[in-house]
Parts: structure tokens; sequence; C-alpha cells
């Protein structure tokens, strides 16, 4: 199935994409971006986003790798959710 008629992209081609980036690195984060550019092609109006997108999480390879979810769950600064400085040193902020 024709995804984007701009660029000519398929279906197929999306997710050879996502098979060959899988398979060439297996903690690669796949974004629509590195598959264009895996397929030598350019988003041109943005129209087929949502199919193409809708098509890259149909495929089963395309999950974050298991060592990379979670990365920002449980960090905390000072106990708190969130910081007001962003847990710079209060030196570091600008005076008022």
């Amino acid at each position: 199935m024709i995804i984007c008629h701009c660029t000519r992209i398929s279906d197929h081609d999306i997710n050879a994409a996502i098979d060959w980036m899988r398979t060439a690195d297996p903690e690669v984060i796949i974004t629509p971006g590195k598959i264009y550019h895996a397929l030598g092609k350019k988003a041109d109006c943005g129209g087929c986003m949502s199919l193409f997108l809708d098509t890259m999480r149909a495929n089963d390879k395309l999950s974050v790798p298991a060592q990379l979810r979670n990365l920002r769950a449980g960090r905390t600064v000072s106990g708190s959710e969130e910081a007001p400085h962003e847990g710079r040193p209060e030196g570091y902020r600008l005076s008022q």
C-alpha cells in the first residue's frame, strides 16, 4: 500500500527500513526521520504522517529496547517531583 505519494513510500518500504535498522542496531530508537533517512528520502508535505506513524506502530520491531525504557522513571530531585530550579545550584540562577 502506498503511504506517501509525494516520496513514493509504501508500507513495505517502512517495514523493511524498520527491520533493517533493528537488525543493524538492536538498541536504536526508531523515528520517522530515521526511516526517511534510511530510505534516502525527505518528508515533503506531511499529509501522510498519521498513516506513516500508524504503519510504523504496526511493526512488531518498533518497540523501545528494554534497557532504554523508563530511564526517567523514579528520578527525583530532593525527593520532590519537580524542582523549580531544575537541579541547578542556587548560585547559577540569575538574581531577580
